[in-house]
């Protein structure tokens, strides 16, 4: 995991551009360029934004980023996450929540994944690394549920 530049955007929007990657996302329009620049650009301004390389082979496999906007005091989100689908159902998803979430539990002591209620596929990898569901509902941009899952420092491994 390294920060985002404006370089990766070719490299990300390659992944990106595939429609299969967004099908159970709140936001199932990404794959177009002109959403995926307005996605990527937000990703950038945070200054939070991290791009996943895979180690093998030094492409890019995806990006993940940190947030502050739907949280409480003493959380921090990690989210924003989505990979291209040659990186589905390996290890690079757990590899890159677990290296984020060793360094967000330096800071606080909760951990919020925000996942559209649709999103089987994310609700189930957050749940691999230990998210639980917790009774907090948000509505998404698009107007869809975004489910609250959370991770505690204390039990944290």
């Amino acid at each position: 995991m390294r920060p985002v530049t404006a370089t990766d955007f070719a490299p990300l929007f390659s992944l990106a551009a595939d429609p299969e990657v967004w099908t159970l996302h709140p936001r199932a329009d990404r794959y177009q360029e002109e959403v995926f620049r307005a996605y990527f650009a937000d990703g950038l301004a945070s200054a939070s934004a991290l791009v996943a390389v895979c180690r093998a082979t030094g492409t890019v496999a995806g990006w993940s980023r940190y947030s502050a906007q739907f949280v409480l005091p003493g959380e921090i989100e990690i989210g924003w996450t989505f990979l291209g689908r040659a990186y589905w159902g390996g290890a690079c998803n757990g590899d890159m929540k677990r290296l984020m979430l060793t360094h967000a539990f330096q800071f606080v002591d909760h951990v919020i994944l925000r996942i559209g209620e649709k999103n089987l596929r994310s609700r189930r990898a957050a749940e691999k690394i230990g998210a639980r569901l917790t009774d907090r509902v948000q509505q998404d941009a698009g107007g869809g549920p975004m489910l609250l899952y959370s991770i505690a420092r204390s039990d944290w491994r």
